[in-house]
């Protein structure tokens, strides 16, 4: 018992000392891109924005005002993906002069509905550019303009920008924030805007496309099953020899509240079995290594203690405070104590309890469920509830 408890307790602290120490340093925040409001009247002619909306009514208004205030020329196309709270009309209600509200086709089969709606919306767009944006994403004035400037210095095929979340509820504190947090760590942004690196990620919620890298890239068609689409078009723009751009922003903000505990656990359980490949094996060793991680450093500094293995505490302190050390760049990014930093463990552990969740899920035949969709362990399509 002695050799298992050390044995987890000085992984746990070696994985957080060593994130801390690591040159790249994945867990900081950065790179930023910021609005500029006096680019708020810029030409944006060469972009057009296409938006999936799949019962998006309380937030397609404010999304649609937001991107009316980028500048001019902006066309947007709503594709409205069988909504049944009255998107459309939202949508037409909020009277943008180049607007236009597509009803969403039958779902094929072996599409997901956020691809297919991409799909639609890319054949009725124009121009240069294409802003791929959630319907429930708001922009700041001028931001548009930033990123396609971004988009040109870089000599990129995408860039995009991870939307400030919101953080108001004790839901959104003890998990979003993390939920932010990991994913900067799986994917650091540095490594993905590398051209020599074959890390590729981006953020689906705010996303600019040039579009002969998509052409290039075969369109939406490749993407047709994926459920992580904004990471799998990523991956494809990247294998066709064009960089990315990846990047924070409080400019671009998530107007969706997660105020239960059931939203953020349907948000994570969706694609979270997928991030592992669907492998039972790596799903083992995932929860072993998240086990070791996010409770070694308290187990030794407690086996320490009161087993008077004071070297032990000693790591074990250590490690909490780098554990401490490298989240505490997201709470300040966010504008959230410090003191959240020691919630991690008990996030990480219901992180795990969702990926048990998605995991259980696709052993019963169920690859995703999101929005009224069921898609099953065949990639040949989806079966609908309540989708038509």
């Amino acid at each position: 018992m002695q050799i298992l408890i050390e044995l987890v307790a000085g992984l746990g602290a070696a994985v957080w000392v060593g994130l801390w120490a690591f040159p790249g340093q994945p867990w900081r925040a950065r790179p930023r891109l910021e609005a500029d409001s006096e680019m708020a009247g810029a030409d944006l002619s060469d972009i057009t924005a296409v938006i999936p909306a799949r019962d998006e009514a309380p937030y397609i208004g404010t999304a649609l005002a937001s991107l009316a205030a980028q500048g001019e020329g902006l066309a947007i196309v709503v594709v409205d993906d069988h909504s049944r709270d009255g998107t459309a009309e939202a949508a037409r209600a909020a009277g943008e002069a180049e607007l236009a509200v597509v009803p969403g086709e039958p779902l094929p089969e072996g599409w997901s509905g956020k691809v297919w709606a991409l799909e639609q919306g890319r054949a009725r767009t124009w121009g240069r550019y294409l802003l791929l944006m959630d319907a429930d994403i708001e922009m700041a004035p001028g931001m548009l303009a930033v990123l396609r400037d971004r988009l040109e210095h870089e000599g990129a095929g995408l860039v995009s920008l991870m939307a400030a979340l919101r953080t108001e509820g004790k839901w959104e504190r003890l998990l979003i924030l993390p939920f932010l947090f990991f994913f900067r760590v799986l994917y650091p942004f540095d490594r993905v805007s590398r051209r020599d690196s074959r890390v590729a990620a981006a953020a689906g919620g705010c996303l600019l496309l040039d579009r002969q890298a998509l052409e290039d890239a075969g369109g939406f068609a490749p993407l047709r099953s994926a459920v992580i689409d904004d990471c799998a078009l990523a991956r494809r723009i990247k294998d066709q020899g064009y960089p990315l751009w990846l990047g924070l922003t409080r400019s671009v903000r998530s107007l969706r509240p997660y105020q239960r505990l059931g939203e953020v656990w349907a948000m994570v359980a969706r694609t979270a079995f997928t991030q592992l490949g669907y492998s039972a094996a790596l799903l083992g060793l995932a929860t072993l290594a998240m086990a070791a991680v996010f409770w070694g450093p308290s187990l030794g500094l407690v086996w320490g203690v009161f087993g008077g293995q004071f070297t032990w505490a000693i790591g074990g302190a250590l490690g909490i405070l780098a554990m401490a050390a490298v989240y505490s760049p997201t709470l300040a990014f966010y504008g959230r104590s410090r003191w959240w930093s020691l919630t991690l463990p008990l996030a990480g552990t219901l992180f795990l309890a969702m990926t048990w969740t998605s995991a259980w899920r696709y052993w019963r035949g169920v690859r995703s469920r999101w929005k009224g969709r069921t898609y099953g362990r065949s990639v040949t399509g989806p079966s609908a509830e309540g989708d038509r």
